[in-house]
């Protein structure tokens, strides 16, 4: 068996932050200061304050030739560090990376562009940066710039560019490079659904049609799920789960934040408490309940939820505008019950979100993903039921097998 083309052992990066004092907004406080910490470093011998934060720690994991690999999680998990360490941008701290291949990255918008450059010239510029020869250059030119669809501004510089026609022109380079190993970030959000869509499919020929490997960070779960048959969630710099896509996708749906506690709002009305009643489910009905309190009377309160799928899509809701309370009373503490009686949920876990306000509006408190429960469904399913393929509506439907075929329209 062959060795892996990416593989990482221990991999951590370290970043050192600095806390300096409070800016100085006029030459004397600037001078007061500068005194200050001078007067400070030759006492006590204290510099600025540091702190270590780490991106990425212990991150290990192999992938095979020909995978296509998805990398999410949230917003400073550690995405984008990791792909500057596999594309020997960023030294890691500590920690083992080997690949076997060509890499080609694109991790930036206009990386590798000079803005004084037009766009042939940058083709150039940037297909040696990422590795090309001139000759492969020549070869490919055609297919990049048909690609990239843009024929009429070859010949202007990049500086007039949008943000869309860089995205365009970078990832025709970067694809037509044929590279060993593609990794692409979440640059492909500037461009089109059209566009996008097009990448998408260049990145599937070019790891099922020409064997080679591509890992690619989005925070769009479809595309991941579309493009992706494993994925790595990562979590505050940690591999928190490496599987099949589907399955790390559940894991990072029930990482959703939860309220541990009660808002802490105290001028506004604010939710208390949120429960699913679980003997309602065994009855084939679901009653949730909305606890909550407020500092001053509500003439009108208003409440509202959404249930979501174990991959976080919103599935059904209700909220006091569309099914207005019955015999509504001024409150100020108090419950909002709502009862959906025989919703056609496939068997499966879910989750709820609620929020409340009051004169029809729903800005005051809002608790996502507050409560969890496992609705049985109507009837039995096969074992290996899916939501992931059949969704998470069971409406049912009436089968029937007729011979001969269908009209032509």
């Amino acid at each position: 068996m062959s060795a892996p083309i990416i593989e990482v052992s221990g991999l951590s990066k370290r970043y050192i932050i600095q806390h300096e004092s409070r800016r100085a907004a006029t030459l004397r406080d600037t001078l007061q200061q500068n005194a200050h910490q001078l007067w400070r470093r030759l006492r006590w011998g204290k510099r600025t304050e540091k702190e270590d934060f780490w991106a990425l720690q212990d991150v290990s994991f192999s992938i095979n030739q020909g995978e296509v690999v998805g990398i999410i999680g949230r917003n400073g998990a550690g995405k984008s560090t990791l792909l500057k360490c596999l594309s020997r941008i960023t030294e890691p701290t500590r920690g083992r990376i080997a690949l076997r291949g060509r890499v080609a990255s694109l991790l930036e918008v206009g990386t590798g562009f000079h803005p004084e450059l037009t766009g042939r010239e940058n083709i150039y510029l940037n297909g040696s940066i990422l590795g090309m020869t001139r000759f492969e250059i020549r070869q490919k030119f055609d297919e990049i710039v048909a690609f990239a669809e843009v024929e009429k501004f070859l010949d202007t510089p990049v500086k007039r560019y949008s943000s869309g026609m860089y995205v365009r022109l970078a990832f025709a380079v970067a694809a037509h490079l044929e590279p060993e190993i593609l990794i692409i970030d979440e640059v492909l959000a500037v461009g089109d659904i059209q566009f996008q869509q097009k990448c998408l499919g260049k990145m599937q020929d070019v790891s099922r049609g020409q064997g080679r490997t591509v890992l690619f960070v989005s925070h769009n779960l479809g595309y991941v799920r579309q493009l992706c048959p494993r994925s790595i969630l990562l979590d505050h710099g940690q591999i928190s789960a490496n599987g099949e896509t589907p399955d790390v996708l559940k894991t990072f749906s029930m990482q959703a934040p939860r309220p541990r506690s009660p808002s802490k709002r105290l001028h506004t009305p604010r939710i208390i408490d949120i429960r699913v009643d679980d003997e309602a489910i065994k009855q084939g009905e679901i009653i949730i309940s909305i606890s909550f309190e407020s500092p001053y009377l509500l003439k009108k309160p208003y409440g509202g939820i959404t249930i979501l799928n174990e991959l976080g899509h919103p599935i059904l809701g209700s909220d006091t505008n569309a099914d207005p309370i019955r015999n509504p009373k001024p409150m100020q503490n108090g419950i909002l019950r709502v009862c959906l009686k025989s919703p056609p949920l496939a068997p499966g876990s879910y989750r709820v979100n609620a929020w409340l306000g009051h004169d029809s509006q729903g800005s005051d408190d809002h608790w996502a993903s507050a409560c969890e429960f496992y609705f049985p469904g109507k009837r039995t399913r096969p074992s290996n039921f899916s939501t992931e393929m059949a969704g998470s509506m069971d409406i049912g439907g009436d089968w029937m097998q007729l011979l001969g075929r269908c009209p032509r329209i």
